[in-house]
């Protein structure tokens, strides 16, 4: 039982503490586990609206209709492996809010699922101009919490004498854009070769999905068992920008990919810190930057009937209507009250 928190305490402050005592309890059983190969976490972050639910229940082979992320949300997913043995798990995240919501991502990115983790960044090629944007803010936060984890979870090998376990510490985005893009074929191309660029730099797989057809979501779906149970996929590989591309991690090169794709720009006029860089101003020059500040969400979930709970919704009407109520006698007051002058 946890005891009672002083009025000074944060909510926030609460959770982060609880996380960080179920990291340290949990931290020796995560690596074994991670070793045994049992239990896999998969954490989904993207684009708002960018498609990631409808991807998840897909491969989930639920039919049901995909509603918006709250915040951050979690399922789970089983496998059989044989007979009477225990079925393999994947704890399923998903991050919603786009990158307003970023700070989040240290609930799924632990000591406790380093070992067994795959980040999966789903971005909307339907909005170029925010693509570079919301791929590097979230790219960013996940590596600094992966590290994090990554340090944790190496304090915890240390303190267990004599252990030859030692979960993976690298990190790997799998980019995986939403919708294959319907632009004109010079711009498909930039799109194409700049998250090529983008998924090789950071040791990731990259493919193009979308509901809409079968034949990419049997794909997605593949990839998706690989990630959640080790299911083998094959070695299927498409780098043709005309079409759909399924790049598997390590298949790709920067001789392949090739240089930025912008035969009308001075590359030395951008003044590039490092290859990334360049990347990123060759992007923003051709697909212009627009705002990406994520708009304040102004619907409040709590009057959202899908989260509808009968008595905790009377119960917050009551004290909702009390607070009216407090508001009308202190405003009273204080016109009645006489000041000295």
């Amino acid at each position: 039982m946890m005891a009672k928190a002083c009025s000074t305490d944060k909510l926030w402050d609460l959770a982060t503490a609880e996380v960080q005592s179920r990291e340290r309890s949990a931290g020796e059983d995560a690596c074994a586990g991670a070793e045994a190969g049992g239990e896999r976490t998969v954490f989904l972050m993207g684009s708002k609206a960018g498609g990631k639910t409808s991807i998840l229940l897909r491969c989930l082979d639920r039919d049901e209709p995909a509603k918006p992320t709250l915040a951050l949300e979690y399922t789970f997913g089983r496998r059989a492996t044989g007979h009477n043995t225990p079925k393999d798990i994947a704890h399923l995240w998903e991050l919603g809010g786009g990158t307003s919501l970023s700070d989040l991502v240290q609930i799924p990115i632990t000591a406790a699922s380093i070992g067994s983790l795959s980040v999966v960044l789903v971005l909307d090629l339907s909005a170029p101009a925010a693509l570079w944007a919301t791929m590097e803010t979230l790219l960013q936060v996940a590596q600094a919490h992966v590290e994090q984890a990554a340090s944790q979870a190496r304090l915890v090998n240390k303190s267990r004498a004599g252990s030859k376990h030692s979960p993976s510490m690298a990190f790997a985005a799998r980019v995986l854009p939403k919708d294959f893009p319907e632009l004109a074929s010079d711009k498909r191309k930039v799109v194409c070769k700049t998250l090529r660029f983008v998924a090789h730099y950071h040791a990731a797989s990259l493919i193009f999905s979308s509901i809409k057809s079968e034949s990419l979501m049997s794909k997605t779906k593949s990839f998706f068992s690989h990630l959640a149970f080790n299911v083998d996929t094959g070695r299927t590989l498409s780098c043709d920008s005309s079409k759909p591309l399924l790049i598997p991690a390590g298949s790709d090169s920067l001789s392949q990919i090739g240089s930025p794709p912008a035969t009308d720009v001075d590359m030395t006029s951008l003044h590039a810190k490092n290859p990334k860089d360049l990347w990123k101003k060759v992007f923003e020059r051709i697909f212009p930057p627009e705002n990406t500040g994520e708009k304040k969400e102004v619907k409040d979930p709590a009057k959202d009937p899908q989260y509808a709970e009968l008595q905790i919704d009377a119960m917050r009407a009551q004290k909702d209507q009390e607070l009216e109520d407090y508001k009308k006698e202190a405003a009273k007051s204080w016109k009645g009250l006489q000041l000295d002058t």
